[in-house]
């Protein structure tokens, strides 16, 4: 038994009985052993999520208030150390609860509940929430199109407490920005990169950086914190590049280090080439581009587009942050893209650094789908 969190409708030779939408149900081998319990979904191809291999466990309000205990309890050194005031509480699967996502932005949580089985026990998820973690709020941002595939309508709203403002501060380190919970990407900012927010850093001083597919500015802001000599945000958003410019103001007088332009990345990079401009640091932080196996090798040539293109504005010596956020794509292939596109561009590139999501997004050992954020930290030849 591979213990892995997921049983596909095709993997399963009977139901006995009619399990509700969400409610816990015993799994059985082909031998007839009982192997655990998990959440039953009958309008998805993933029929189960198990909560549990233990055969005797119960899925009970106990069980699940000692599941979101232990999640808190993994992530309390990170806030005690002050160095951030916004982080993943609990990341679904990897934290032995499919479907739930808690992020802490200073006084307010924001959940998402994606699944049938994460849906069935939300109030006592956001009741232990509220008591291990007293908070001014706790908002829902159950607005993903996981929840159609789910049989469920998507939702919002205040769950706990009093409605987050339009926007919320928080900090890294030195570094503040302001964070739209209530519309925002994913619960409203990229946690997951926090770490390589920090690891950028050292190649950004006196660097000039591209930080393309910017969002609300983060890696950039984070290199000029570092000393960077100019910051180029490249960003489609006209909303979310507003909100860089804002976060920049936030964070420095210096904003004339920092220029903002709107556009499409693809064609943005190829103009930057054709001007012969270069950079120094370039960071490659790009949305999904493959939801489903069809469109993986579409998203591959994406990748190695990308790629090519930020390889070739870079400056001998200079240094490449580039990410995949596409679960479908393994690490092994995205390493594989970036190394033929440094072919392609005729560069020779050194790994300095495998990069992936912060510590507070853990993968489970038997879930490889959890390590959705993968990336490589490369140096350019001279």
């Amino acid at each position: 038994m591979r213990r892995h969190p997921w049983i596909f409708s095709g993997a399963i030779a009977a139901v006995e009985g009619d399990p509700e939408v969400g409610e816990s149900v015993a799994v059985f081998d082909s031998e007839g052993k009982q192997i655990g319990a998990g959440a039953y979904s009958p309008h998805s191809q993933i029929r189960v999520r198990m909560w549990s291999f233990d055969p005797d466990a119960v899925i009970d309000e106990s069980f699940i208030a000692t599941r979101v205990a232990a999640s808190v309890g993994a992530r309390a050194w990170l806030l005690a150390d002050n160095t951030t005031n916004a982080l993943r509480v609990i990341n679904a699967e990897a934290d032995g609860l499919p479907g739930v996502v808690a992020d802490r932005y200073g006084d307010w949580i924001v959940c998402q509940f994606t699944t049938a089985g994460a849906e069935n026990w939300k109030r006592v998820i956001v009741d232990v929430l509220q008591r291990l973690m007293p908070c001014r709020g706790i908002y829902e941002r159950s607005d993903v199109e996981m929840r159609v595939r789910e049989g469920l309508t998507p939702a919002t709203g205040v769950l706990s407490g009093e409605q987050p403002p339009g926007e919320i501060e928080i900090y890294e380190r030195e570094c503040r920005y302001l964070v739209n919970v209530l519309e925002g990407h994913k619960t409203g900012f990229y946690l997951d990169q926090r770490d390589n927010r920090e690891i950028i850093k050292p190649y950004a001083n006196n660097a000039d950086v591209l930080n393309a597919f910017s969002y609300t500015g983060g890696f950039g802001i984070a290199a000029i914190a570092a000393g960077a000599e100019s910051v180029t945000h490249v960003e489609l958003s006209e909303q979310a590049l507003d909100m860089a410019e804002r976060n920049t103001a936030l964070n420095t007088c210096e904003v004339k280090k920092s220029s903002f332009i709107k556009g499409d990345v693809f064609d943005l990079l190829r103009r930057f080439r054709d001007e012969r401009r270069s950079f120094d640091l370039v960071v490659l932080d790009p949305p999904k581009f493959a939801s489903s196996k069809g469109q993986l090798m579409k998203a591959a040539r994406g990748y190695k587009d990308i790629n090519l293109l930020g390889l070739k504005l870079l400056r001998p010596g200079g240094v490449l942050a580039t990410f995949s956020c596409s679960g479908l794509m393994t690490p092994e292939l995205f390493h594989k893209v970036v190394a033929d596109a440094a072919v392609d561009a005729e560069r020779d590139v050194q790994v300095i650094k495998r990069l992936q999501q912060s510590v507070d997004h853990p993968e489970g050992l038997c879930f490889p789908e959890g390590l959705y954020l993968k990336g490589l930290l490369c140096r350019v030849g001279w």
